[in-house]
């Protein structure tokens, strides 16, 4: 139970947050530019990190051009956020009249979402995750609904430490969901394994964030990025046990303030491949994306910590 201080900072930013979400995106886009020049070149916020996750990843690139790929993740990272606040301010109509995001394939899922028990959607920090929370407002096929509804979708998330942050942003991510009383679908990652076997015997989409750095009994994947990389097993080893459909959700800019969404399977039943195998092949697809556009990933994760 939230104290009512922390509520009120909570509902303070929020409302700050959707009423300056309400102007223009390309106002937005204006002072998000500002921001990654201040975090590049002012602040420099881990510009280490950045540069030393490129050049270690890239070791054919010379010094000039990991440094333009730096400069170019920074430009995105001040688009991230300032889409992120226009979200804020944008209803279920405003954000699918924009059109910022756009399934190519929705079709895929719909049919994994059929033929299976439950599915395992696995998705990393590139395009812009903050807009996830829009799922059911990018499908522009008139002859394709979103399988099942809004009650059927289980975000899986890592807490953040700020109590105040974290529910900030758990709230902005879900706030066009139409749902009476809200959405209660994200779940934290240690919660996650007694959700799902209680929850058997409903059929459930479960999205996870699988990039980021493993923080528990982690499995040595091999090389990705040209660099031996460690992963969480978890949400591959539930789908596996569970006999699950998985799938790479895949996210790239095709313009400024646009976005593809493409589901690319994995495999039709977990329980034929092994967890190992299920991380190997995500992490292929995931490599294949950031080698096609370098800047569209996260780099200022400490991925690799050791």
């Amino acid at each position: 139970m939230k104290n009512w201080s922390s509520e009120l900072k909570i509902r303070l930013i929020l409302s700050v947050m959707r009423l300056f979400g309400r102007l223009p995106l390309g106002f937005h886009y204006f002072w998000g530019s500002l921001v990654a020049w201040v975090m590049k070149d002012v602040m420099q916020y881990r510009l280490d990190v950045v540069l030393t996750n490129i050049a270690r990843s890239f070791p054919e690139m010379d010094y000039r051009t990991v440094k333009k790929t730096a400069a170019a993740f920074y430009r995105h990272l001040g688009e991230v956020f300032a889409e992120a606040v226009w979200f804020s301010g944008s209803d279920y109509g405003r954000i699918h009249e924009s059109e910022i995001c756009r399934y190519t394939n929705l079709e895929v899922l719909c049919r994994a979402y059929e033929n299976s028990p439950s599915v395992t959607v696995l998705y990393s920090h590139c395009g812009n995750w903050e807009l996830l929370g829009g799922l059911w407002c990018y499908n522009y096929d008139p002859g394709v609904r979103y399988p099942g509804d809004e009650n059927c979708v289980k975000v899986v998330y890592k807490k953040l430490r700020n109590d105040v942050w974290d529910e900030v942003f758990k709230r902005n991510r879900s706030h066009p969901i139409r749902i009476e009383g809200g959405f209660d679908g994200e779940i934290e990652s240690g919660q996650i394994l007694r959700y799902a076997i209680r929850n058997r015997d409903r059929k459930l989409i479960y999205i996870y964030p699988t990039d980021q750095y493993p923080y528990a009994t982690p499995h040595d994947a091999g090389i990705f990025l040209n660099q031996e990389t460690r992963v969480m097993l978890g949400s591959a080893g539930l789908a596996h046990k569970l006999g699950m459909s998985v799938l790479y959700l895949r996210m790239v800019p095709v313009s400024k303030g646009h976005y593809e969404l493409t589901f690319v399977p994995i495999c039709e039943n977990a329980s034929d491949m092994e967890p190992e195998a299920i991380m190997r092949k995500y992490l292929d697809l995931l490599e294949a994306d950031i080698r096609e556009t370098p800047y569209n990933w996260l780099w200022s994760h400490k991925r690799w910590k050791r």
